[in-house]
């Protein structure tokens, strides 16, 4: 859509995960997000109220379920059923950051699936489809039973890398799970990929065991879609450059970067962390060494494209 374009049936709501990003997408859209205030009671109950008419409007709700994830996500229930309530026509989950998605299967015995729950909740609430970016488990979409449009962080990345024309690059997945990730970014920068094959001995603690692929004297870019502790991402780091990788880049989109992430970063081979804005970074999260790139335009191209009826694919490249 053309800046200036407003359609009175199409309007944009933002919750508390991430006001800045929405204002962002809002003003790609060409709108202005609408009225409604959030308020948290003393002994920690939500209100909220919707503060214009959405009666036969198709709304966008931006809200990633960050952290602190479960005041957000409840958040996002109380907004459904208000929207539901006011006889909006449909309700459009924007969740840049799908959380509980790292709980996507039972890896033990009398274990949740904690991301399926989360998804019955929202469509029980009353969500008509949801728009997120880089899921953890690409399966989670078949935990809904509505339209979801899974959009993707590569494209985003690579550009960024490409514009630096390295001369000797080399695409690296932190682990086996994320080679097709790497892979994606690796067809669009003409490159080669390496592994990095780990065990984990317990969570949020990971442990290089060797590096597949050929990295020395090369640029090496490690690609993943969360960086959470940060530990796996620079024990590989420093891992590369001590078998020979001549300067190590980073990459992710969703930065949730909490505990030591932003000490280990720092003290880390990483030369430089690239992630988006699907999370946002407070100061204390902020570092010479990371840099923030905007999803806003290409989720708005995504609202703009569902709202007008239009095929949403050609965004997944």
């Amino acid at each position: 859509m053309a800046s200036g374009y407003k359609d009175p049936l199409l309007k944009v709501f933002s919750l508390n995960s991430n006001p800045e990003l929405a204002k962002d997408i809002a003003s790609h859209i060409g709108t202005e997000l609408g009225k409604c205030t959030v308020k948290t009671f003393s002994d920690g109950e939500i209100q909220i109220n919707i503060e214009e008419s959405v009666r036969g409007c198709d709304v966008y709700v931006v809200q990633s379920t960050s952290s602190p994830v479960n005041q957000h996500l409840m958040e996002l229930l109380i907004m459904i059923d208000a929207l539901k309530r006011a006889s909006a026509r449909s309700i459009n989950l924007v969740m840049p950051y799908y959380g509980y998605a790292r709980q996507d299967r039972k890896a033990r015995s009398r274990e949740p699936i904690t991301s399926k729950l989360v998804a019955n909740l929202l469509e029980s609430s009353g969500a008509d489809r949801v728009i997120t970016l880089d899921l953890h488990a690409p399966q989670i979409q078949g935990f809904f039973d509505v339209p979801i449009d899974h959009l993707q962080g590569v494209p985003i990345l690579s550009d960024y890398f490409e514009a630096k024309n390295f001369d000797d690059v080399v695409i690296v997945s932190p682990d086996h799970g994320g080679v097709t990730r790497a892979r994606k970014m690796a067809d669009r920068l003409k490159a080669p990929i390496g592994i990095i094959d780990k065990r984990r001995p317990r969570p949020n603690v990971a442990e290089v065991m060797n590096i597949i692929g050929n990295i020395e004297g090369k640029t090496a870019i490690l690609i993943d879609d969360i960086i959470d502790t940060a530990g796996t991402i620079t024990l590989a780091a420093n891992a590369l450059v001590e078998n020979g990788a001549k300067e190590v880049f980073a990459c992710c989109t969703h930065p949730v970067l909490s505990g030591p992430a932003i000490e280990r970063i720092n003290d880390s081979k990483i030369k430089e962390l690239v992630v988006s804005n699907s999370i946002p970074l407070p100061d204390e999260k902020r570092s010479e060494k990371v840099t923030e790139l905007s999803v806003a335009p290409l989720i708005g191209e995504a609202i703009t494209r569902v709202h007008e009826l239009k095929s949403v694919s050609i965004l997944f490249d």
